[in-house]
């Protein structure tokens, strides 16, 4: 009599459907955390402006303390941004941030009432208070 003798197939690898499904679970993870990961460059403007925003509060506060007034008499932007300049490095800043004009622009209020959002100015200042803003919905309150 003669045996047969059975040889159990090993399986090497993996199937076709298996490695489908891992690339699509993969895909899935990758699509929900990347724009969380990448999203520097957003963070960095937001960062810049919120920089800003300190330098030149410092800077008002600096005018305030060598001068004994708060920059800005006449009630113009220019004549505040020429205040600031002997306390400036550079250029006035612009705000960064996407929803800003971009402009540098500082809309200047003499009533000493809160500082409103709208306007096409980067920035708001009342020069009876010394309150110094960013222009835009959600930062104005930094």
């Amino acid at each position: 009599m003669k045996k047969t003798v059975i040889r159990k197939q090993v399986r090497r690898g993996f199937t076709l459907v298996e490695l489908v499904v891992v690339v699509l679970v993969l895909g899935i993870i990758a699509s929900v955390a990347a724009p969380k990961m990448f999203d520097t460059a957003s963070d960095a403007r937001n960062n810049a402006t919120v920089q800003s925003l300190s330098v030149v509060r410092n800077a008002i506060e600096l005018h305030r303390a060598q001068i004994g007034t708060l920059p800005g008499n006449a009630g113009t932007e220019a004549d505040f941004k020429a205040d600031l300049v002997p306390f400036l490095s550079g250029p006035f800043p612009k705000s960064q941030l996407s929803a800003a004009a971009n402009n540098a622009n500082v809309g200047v209020q003499v009533t000493g009432t809160a500082l409103g959002l709208g306007g096409t100015e980067d920035w708001k200042f009342d020069n009876v208070s010394g309150e110094f803003i960013i222009n835009t919905t959600g930062f104005n309150t930094l």
